[in-house]
């Protein structure tokens, strides 16, 4: 298998284990019961926000999913957990599992979709070679007032 398909296949998986972990927490609060509503009061928030929150955070994970609107759902989901890290640091809760899952949404993404590799692209992390430096340096040497006398 060539290099593109792993990173591929690669951010599906990572964005099947981050869908699967917003799949549980939507049906938990859709089941109702004493867990989501012990959550939710230790967060200081109603019992009537669970509803609202689980409708929300499966829409938001049903456009995540659908390829042509992912970034859209990746967009949502971040916002969604930007709300649950603020619920967490507000009652002195460290947030690190919501913002471990705000990433993986965006890592799953940009591993699987070539268009956001493109817009993004990551530099290697090889050293650079003598004459990519002296390029550079010759480039920011007017910059710097240093003719090239």
């Amino acid at each position: 298998m060539e290099r593109s398909k792993k990173v591929v296949w690669a951010g599906r998986i990572v964005s099947g284990l981050v869908s699967l972990a917003f799949a549980m927490s939507a049906a938990m609060k859709l089941k109702g019961g004493a867990g989501p509503a012990q959550m939710f009061g230790h967060l200081g928030l109603g019992e009537s926000l669970i509803l609202p929150i689980a409708i929300l955070e499966l829409a938001s994970l049903v456009i995540y999913l659908v390829p042509r609107t992912s970034v859209l759902g990746a967009v949502l989901l971040t916002g969604y957990m930007g709300g649950a890290i603020l619920a967490h640091l507000r009652i002195g809760e460290p947030p690190v599992i919501q913002a471990v899952l705000g990433i993986l949404v965006w890592l799953g993404l940009y591993l699987r979709d070539a268009r956001l590799r493109a817009l993004l692209p990551l530099r290697s992390l090889a050293p650079v070679e003598a004459s990519a430096k002296e390029d550079v340096a010759g480039s920011l040497s007017p910059a710097l007032g240093r003719g090239n006398n």
